[in-house]
């Protein structure tokens, strides 16, 4: 039940992290993420059961779900030291890593040929764990884990005040506790497979109820603190849009004004509307420019302009430029900042477009 329920939290992670994977230049949480929830999904005991028949009964599968999971932590690391740190680039071979995963991998092939499990066991260490082998490969698999979620945990709580966003501060704090909890899990682990060796199941048992709760622990702390940047990444795109629709309609009465008679300010950028990612940005930014430019042609036209009109073009204006210094910003902050300053200061038409031009610069 553990093993069902943890695979369907890590799998609603996956869900969580597909929409933005066309955004990202780095997949290494995806791969962490699916690799992982793969590991979880083999040792549900109906898989299991069937998957191993295919590979020969002899506990097999077992051997895949473990390596998919040193391989799944070892990407979850990568991915969220990337973030910590500017510095490291996607790019970056990461080569002690590569070849300690690589010896890892070995030893749990190596440890796992010298077991004696004939039979399919849904609960393999259990069955099998009193052989000093099998808590040899149990040990190199959760030794692997510890020391790379201890790792993990502490940059992320060494970094966590570093982050600009809230959101990510959170999501770090949320990582760190679920590494930690990790950790817990491991020692968990290996108590068990100590007192499985010494024959005393009583303390095994006790300890396996320990290993339950920071299972679900590790999994859910993790899994929401992966998930939250993107979704809080999401929900700020949908409010800067909606901010950006309603500057579009209330600076088109004010551009159709300016530009109306100036036809030859407007701009042809050739390019298609359905191609623009920021569609409402870039057009906010073009009618901006193109009445900018038309006041700056026919000085005049500026007389047309009520204190509206030049509120309006004011609030464009800081919206871009706030936009464009600090691109993390919400639009709500922004909208609060334009309105104040929109309250306090009645600048006329001239004074807007002298000031706002060399503020106005193309969307992020």
């Amino acid at each position: 039940m553990i093993q069902t329920i943890a695979a369907a939290v890590i799998w609603g992670l996956v869900l969580c992290l597909l929409p933005g994977v066309g955004r990202r230049s780095d997949h290494s949480i995806v791969v962490a993420a699916v690799t992982i929830a793969s590991a979880l999904t083999l040792n549900i005991d109906p898989v299991y059961v069937a998957g191993d028949a295919v590979l020969g009964g002899r506990n097999v599968l077992d051997l895949c779900a473990n390596i998919l999971m040193v391989v799944g932590i070892y990407f979850l690391s990568r991915a969220i030291l990337r973030a910590a740190d500017p510095s490291e680039l996607p790019t970056t071979p990461d080569r002690f890593g590569l070849t300690v995963l690589g010896l890892v991998v070995v030893a749990l092939i190596m440890s796992f040929s010298l077991i004696a499990a004939p039979r399919t066991s849904t609960s393999f260490m259990l069955d099998y764990g009193g052989q000093w082998i099998a808590a040899i490969y149990s040990a190199v698999q959760f030794v692997y884990i510890g020391v790379v979620v201890s790792m993990t945990g502490y940059t992320c709580f060494r970094f966590r005040g570093d982050m600009t966003r809230p959101y990510f501060r959170i999501a770090f704090t949320l990582i760190g506790v679920g590494c930690a909890l990790a950790v817990v899990l491991v020692l968990a682990v290996l108590g068990m497979d100590i007192f499985h060796l010494l024959g005393d199941l009583d303390s095994m048992r006790a300890l396996s109820v320990v290993y339950d709760g920071a299972v679900m622990g590790a999994m859910t702390f993790l899994c929401a603190g992966l998930a939250l940047p993107p979704v809080a990444r999401r929900l700020a795109r949908r409010s800067d849009a909606k901010t950006e629709s309603v500057l579009v309609n209330g600076l088109t009465e004010v551009w159709e004004k300016t530009t109306g008679t100036r036809m030859e300010v407007r701009l042809d950028s050739g390019v298609n509307n359905a191609e623009q990612r920021d569609f409402a940005r870039w057009r906010l930014h073009r009618m901006l420019v193109e009445t900018q430019d038309a006041l700056l042609v026919d000085p005049p036209l500026g007389k047309s302009l009520s204190n509206r009109d030049v509120q309006v073009l004011a609030r464009a204006e800081e919206y871009l430029a706030v936009r464009r210094a600090d691109p993390h910003k919400s639009a709500r902050d922004i909208e609060r900042r334009t309105a104040f300053r929109g309250r306090r200061s009645r600048r006329t038409s001239g004074d807007a477009t002298s000031q706002a031009r060399p503020q106005a610069q193309p969307p992020a």
